[in-house]
């Protein structure tokens, strides 16, 4: 990202299918907002119009029964994230903002990378291009058994009725790769990464990921 570097706060949120991380993130913003602070919550890819016509394509995908190959899907996340960064998440962090955003980078070293195999060193060249040196202070990964979390999804996905995506649909295996891979990105940063259990209450995972916003915050008083 051009200039010295953003003036505001960036915070994410990853974990694996049914984790809990956008309900979290929501609760996050609300009671960030109560505090006073200007704050934006996005996510990933829908964050803008790109993103957001690129998810309807990918549901369109696994309506059809089709998929692309692996690295086309990684570099489709690349080209959402960095319209996403450049036109969304940088002017907002050098307006001095707090924002929170629902799955970046790591979920594509998770899912394209460990999941679905390419090589990491590609899925890093993808991410390094697409964030233009914008890293985020905090990091918090929600983690939860994978048979919990695809319960958790496909029960919201019918409570909703909404069309599965072609990564929500993917095997156990698959997920559990996902899993493993979001837990060595947390191993290999501990100073930006926190893991959450998500296993237990919302009320619980939210009082965790509270305390750690709050400690980074204080850090950056």
């Amino acid at each position: 990202m051009a200039g010295d570097g953003p003036r505001g706060t960036f915070i994410t949120f990853e974990g694996g299918e049914g984790s809990g991380k956008s309900t979290i993130a929501d609760r996050a913003a609300a009671r960030l907002r109560e505090q006073g602070h200007d704050v934006l919550l996005t996510r990933e890819p829908e964050g803008t119009e790109l993103g957001r016509h690129m998810w309807a394509f990918f549901r369109d995908l696994a309506a059809a029964d089709r998929t692309m190959t692996a690295e086309a899907e990684l570099f489709l996340f690349a080209a959402a994230r960095a319209e996403h960064v450049r036109t969304v998440l940088a002017p907002a962090l050098e307006s001095g903002r707090i924002v929170l955003c629902d799955r970046f980078a790591d979920s594509t070293t998770a899912y394209q990378g460990y999941g679905r195999g390419v090589d990491l060193p590609t899925v890093e060249a993808a991410n390094l291009a697409a964030r233009d040196g914008l890293v985020p202070d905090l990091t918090l990964v929600l983690d939860v058994p994978v048979t919990d979390g695809l319960r958790r999804a496909r029960a919201l996905e019918a409570d909703e009725a909404k069309q599965p995506d072609s990564i929500g649909s993917e095997s156990l295996a698959f997920h559990d790769r996902v899993r493993k891979g979001f837990l060595a990105i947390a191993n290999a940063h501990p100073e930006r990464v926190t893991v959450i259990d998500a296993s237990g209450s919302l009320d619980s995972v939210e009082a965790a990921a509270t305390a750690a916003i709050e400690r980074l915050l204080a850090s950056r008083e």
